[in-house]
């Protein structure tokens, strides 16, 4: 029980069931006698606190640091212009702009300045909220309304929220830079999909995104449909990936979901589809 495991929960596209799947996981660990944590990453409409009720003990901001240009000291000489792939600061005839919403907070334009004339403020991009979910710690991050970057308040969360030796990570949809933020540097990746064409096609992208991020992973098979099973089937095995779990189409799954209630508690059999995903992916990450 003491071995340290992180578990991301993933998607090619939204809808499938991440936060439904990440949720109760989280509620299947601490059963199972862990010191669990559930760390929702998808910032930008973070869910997984409508389902779990955490108590939030303490919230914090989160920033990036953005350049501040001294005019007196500055040289004119758009060194700093140059290095920026985001044009966040250009040289425009003889006066430096800044534009902080383009900024990725690299810090390369203060490094290269040769007068020394670029510091670095704080802008603040959303805010972390960490508290408890009965024995589930829990954490999650909310990007502000406009913000353009995700990543930045992804790594974040990540960072502060450690404290559980098995943490379940709900990670934003798809395949871009939120998720690969969100899934860097964990143990194993659960990717949900139905057995659809479109949600077998965004699953192909998932595990693309797997492959190159050379992270191992399964599938977790929502919404489960005995005919159209076969086509998950297949897809899975020419891609050579293994099905850890495949939960039915029931209608009082979706009706938990609509209230707010965790299936684990309020559905007879999902807490035990839970226990035994939850058993499959230590025996697949830890072995």
């Amino acid at each position: 029980m003491a071995t340290n495991l992180t578990i991301a929960v993933a998607s090619g596209k939204g809808g499938t069931g991440k936060t439904t799947v990440s949720a109760n996981l989280a509620c299947a660990a601490v059963e199972a006698g862990h010191k669990a944590a559930y760390m929702d990453c998808d910032v930008e409409e973070p869910n997984g606190h409508l389902f779990l009720k955490p108590r939030i003990n303490r919230i914090f901001p989160v920033g990036i640091p953005v350049p501040a240009v001294d005019e007196e000291k500055c040289m004119i000489c758009g060194a700093c212009g140059e290095i920026c792939q985001y044009s966040a600061i250009v040289k425009i005839s003889k006066t430096v702009l800044t534009f902080d919403n383009m900024c990725h907070g690299c810090g390369g334009c203060s490094l290269v300045c040769p007068a020394g004339a670029i510091t670095e403020k704080e802008r603040p991009i959303g805010m972390i909220e960490e508290g408890n979910a009965g024995r589930v710690s829990f954490i999650h991050g909310r990007l502000n309304i406009g913000e353009a970057m995700s990543p930045p308040l992804i790594k974040a969360v990540r960072k502060a929220g450690q404290h559980g030796n098995l943490i379940v990570v709900d990670a934003p949809p798809g395949t871009s830079c939120p998720v690969i933020a969100a899934v860097r540097g964990v143990d194993y990746v659960l990717l949900v999909t139905e057995p659809t064409p479109f949600g077998l096609n965004d699953l192909g992208l998932a595990l693309d995104m797997l492959r190159e991020l050379g992270i191992p992973g399964a599938v977790v098979l929502n919404r489960s449909d005995p005919e159209y099973n076969h086509l998950a089937h297949g897809f899975c095995r020419e891609r050579g990936v293994r099905i850890l779990a495949e939960i039915p189409d029931e209608r009082k799954v979706a009706e938990a979901y609509s209230v707010g209630e965790l299936a684990y508690y309020a559905v007879p059999g999902y807490k035990e589809t839970m226990q035994q995903l939850l058993a499959s992916v230590e025996r697949e990450a830890i072995g």
